[in-house]
């Protein structure tokens, strides 16, 4: 069973950056099939960040040229580093698999765009 941890986020002005990290314990772990997920105050959770099982990025449009997806499977280590943040990218980030599964979601990190 993983398990999965979200960190780094935080409180940042628009324009800036933050570094989401996604630390992953227990048995088979992959980066590949994994994705970011964010869900903002009175929204549906969504997909803005995946690696597909093909090792290939892909991202929602409304991210796409700010964030980036990455990971380590050595280190059971998944990122996203976020620049050009706006305030719309404000919510709570999650990892888990693509499509998700129901017992991996952990209790995320909030993300704050604010001046």
């Amino acid at each position: 069973q993983v398990q999965l941890v979200e960190s780094g986020g935080g409180l940042v002005q628009p324009g800036g950056s933050l570094r989401l990290s996604c630390a992953a314990s227990g048995s088979g772990f992959s980066i590949y099939g994994m994705g970011w997920y964010r869900q903002a105050p009175g929204k549906q959770r969504e997909l803005v960040a995946t690696i597909t099982t093909r090792k290939t990025a892909n991202y929602a449009d409304s991210v796409t040229g700010r964030f980036t997806i990455s990971g380590d499977n050595a280190k059971n280590m998944l990122y996203l580093q976020m620049n050009s943040l706006k305030p719309e990218d404000t919510a709570v980030y999650y990892c888990n698999k693509d499509p998700p599964w129901k017992n991996y979601w952990g209790q995320g990190t909030q993300v704050t765009v604010s001046s």
